[in-house]
């Protein structure tokens, strides 16, 4: 998660504090609700798999466990091996860990004063469990900013995923009127594509 220019570059945000994830369902649910089904696959870091952690951490952090869902299938389009992670990190320092794709920076900011706070960003490989709870603060945090009447067209849980993927700055700027831009665009269609697929699994 790092900060990128607005309207929606597709890297991971930044910053955060307080209120609660819960907003409207997005706008265009793409997945009809006899689609693919949620149940767990054999992929061990399938996000149903985790269902009750992100109930739990969302409970915790005050956010919607759904929208935390769908976040974690718009993030499991690369492999989540504790091995495969390392191995990537190793050419590429600045990538992201863990089944919730957290960046070295996002994560340390928003353990600040948590109960993980003592934990480090190169044990998210390894600890699910972690990286679902750094990712319903972090989306927690994000709430915590936007404004109280956000300009039409995005929905507070659009809004939280702008912000999950490209950063609170971006965010803002489109809670404040600005239209979001393709990578944005992409992330959200994601997002709504995802969004019944999440419901059914956290409902499980």
């Amino acid at each position: 998660m790092a900060a990128v220019l607005v309207l929606g570059l597709a890297v991971h945000g930044v910053k955060h504090d307080g209120g609660t994830g819960r907003g409207a369902a997005p706008t265009a649910a793409a997945s009809a609700p006899g689609g693919p089904s949620a149940s767990p696959s054999s992929d061990p870091y399938d996000p149903a798999h985790f269902a009750a952690q992100v109930k739990a951490r969302a409970g915790q952090a005050g956010i919607d466990p759904q929208l935390l869902m769908a976040i974690l299938y718009n993030e499991s389009y690369k492999p989540h091996d504790p091995a495969a992670e390392r191995a990537w990190q190793a050419l590429k320092p600045d990538a992201a860990f863990g089944i919730a794709n957290m960046h070295r920076a996002a994560f340390d900011d928003t353990k600040a004063g948590r109960d993980f706070a003592t934990r480090r960003w190169e044990e998210l490989p390894d600890d699910p469990d972690l990286a679902v709870e750094a990712a319903a603060w972090f989306l927690h945090d994000l709430a915590a900013q936007l404004p109280a009447h956000p300009a039409e067209g995005l929905t507070r849980d659009e809004l939280l995923a702008v912000g999950y993927n490209a950063g609170a700055g971006n965010m803002l700027a489109i809670a404040r009127g600005t239209t979001p831009g393709p990578a944005a665009r992409s992330y959200l269609d994601q997002l709504h594509a995802n969004w019944d697929k999440a419901a059914r699994a956290v409902a499980g």
